[in-house]
C-alpha cells in the first residue's frame, strides 16, 4: 500500500484498475511485448499510451502529450478510434 499522501499516490489508491493498466503497459514496453508507435494524430514520436478501455490494458492508442490532453479535455470523439490504417 502506498504510504505517501501525494496527489499521485491518492490517484493510484482511488483508481487501482487504471493504475494496474498503466503498469501493465510499462512492463510490456520494457519487455518488448508492446512497441511505442508515433502519435496517431500528428506523427510525433514522443507519446503516451491512452486506454479506451482499462479492461484491455495492452490495447492502447499512442498519442503525443498535446493530443492526449486534448482527448481527455474535449472527449473521446475528438480523435475517434481508427478502424482502418
Amino acid at each position: 500500500m502506498l504510504k505517501t499522501n501525494t496527489r499521485q499516490a491518492n490517484w493510484r489508491r482511488a483508481n487501482p484498475g487504471k493504475y494496474d493498466a498503466h503498469l501493465a503497459v510499462q512492463r510490456a514496453v520494457k519487455a518488448g511485448e508492446l512497441t511505442k508507435q508515433a502519435c496517431e494524430v500528428c506523427g510525433d514520436r514522443a507519446v503516451d499510451a491512452h486506454h479506451d478501455r482499462y479492461e484491455e490494458p495492452l490495447k492502447v492508442r499512442w498519442l503525443c502529450r498535446r493530443h492526449h490532453i486534448k482527448l481527455h479535455f474535449y472527449g473521446e470523439d475528438m480523435f475517434p478510434i481508427r478502424t482502418t490504417l
